[in-house]
């Protein structure tokens, strides 16, 4: 069975007393009041979200009246009253219900391949099921609020990068000011991130991010990951003109495709863009830089810290490349060493070798 997910304000609710409950409450109805006073008109609502608000509106009772907002009571009453006569209509003409188990069996079968009413058909039929029609099917999936297969089985740009994630990579640039003898200058670093392990693969620095220059650090990419098991097979990238056709030309000899996104989406390379906001706030704001030589130090260090040290949430708070550690219930001091890196801005706790 999948692990349950509770919201924190479940929590919070399990855990109150009568007065506690109703501060909560009363918290709740003043905040729906602000945002129902943002929304101008009147809010038109699905067919499921009907449904939703029907299930959980009607065990309230009379409660309900003094806690929805989003329509006026006495809508809330007519959609219940119309959803009451369906109820009495497929009592009526709707004859003998399928036996449970093969109810729970259709809906498994839904859940677990996101087919379509004819393709659930197709697999009962290969099971020995034959007396249930379309229409039952389709009454089935409805009642549990499922919808229809082409809304189930949709990609999603989510169950895209959890197919492709371990040999999927983000790039990204990102550029940082730099004091020299000739002036300010403006410096542009590339990095690639594995959006599966959160692994970056970094550039040298350049103040002329030109076709030629990405493409050398492209090269330098894929000589890197080429002995891995899990090689690149997609690269995500922005619309930058700096992603050139060459950059497209270097990647393709190695079996690797591009998919450019679309204009104005930077949530879709979120995961690249995460990485530069972090190693932008977390370490090169803190310096003043100068040079290439003093960027590519900070860059090769605050990498390095990354990639194996610093927790990560999406990685079960371990590092993008490090292993598991063997579990301990307590550590003493003297078994634990602090290590710095860019100068002493980051620290990181380690075992100390045996």
């Amino acid at each position: 069975m999948p692990a349950m997910i509770f919201h924190p304000l479940l929590a919070l609710i399990a855990s109150a007393t009568d007065r506690e409950l109703a501060k909560y409450i009363q918290y709740l109805k003043e905040e729906n009041k602000i945002l129902r006073a943002r929304i101008p008109g009147q809010i038109h609502t699905r067919q499921d979200e009907r449904q939703r608000l029907i299930k959980f509106g009607k065990m309230l009772g009379k409660a309900i009246e003094e806690l929805i907002t989003i329509v006026t009571p006495s809508t809330f009453y007519r959609w219940l009253h119309q959803e009451e006569k369906k109820d009495d209509k497929k009592n009526l003409k709707g004859g003998q219900r399928k036996p449970r188990e093969v109810r729970e069996l259709v809906l498994e079968i839904a859940r677990t391949t996101g087919f379509g009413y004819t393709r659930i058909i197709g697999e009962l039929r290969k099971l020995g099921i034959k007396k249930i029609s379309r229409q039952t099917i389709r009454n089935i999936l409805k009642e549990e609020g499922i919808e229809p297969g082409p809304d189930r089985t949709s990609d999603t740009w989510n169950n895209f990068l959890e197919r492709h994630g371990a040999t999927l990579w983000g790039c990204d640039f990102f550029s940082v000011k730099s004091v020299t003898a000739r002036g300010i200058e403006t410096l542009f670093v590339l990095v690639f991130l594995c959006i599966k392990s959160r692994e970056v693969i970094f550039s040298k620095s350049t103040t002329n991010p030109n076709s030629a220059w990405v493409v050398e650090q492209t090269e330098t990419f894929l000589d890197q990951t080429v002995n891995r098991d899990e090689k690149p097979s997609i690269v995500l990238h922005d619309l930058d003109t700096k992603f050139t056709k060459e950059f497209t030309a270097k990647l393709k000899e190695k079996g690797v495709r591009t998919n450019p996104l679309p204009k104005t989406s930077p949530n879709l390379n979120g995961r690249c863009e995460r990485f530069i906001g972090t190693i932008k706030w977390e370490c090169l704001r803190k310096f003043i830089i100068f040079g290439r030589r003093h960027l590519d130090f900070l860059v090769s260090e605050f990498c390095e810290y990354y990639n194996k040290f610093r927790s990560h949430s999406e990685r079960d708070n371990l590092p993008p490349i490090r292993e598991v550690p063997p579990e301990v219930e307590t550590l003493t001091m003297e078994q634990l060493e602090v290590k710095s890196y860019v100068g002493g801005l980051v620290k990181s706790f380690e075992r100390k070798a045996a």
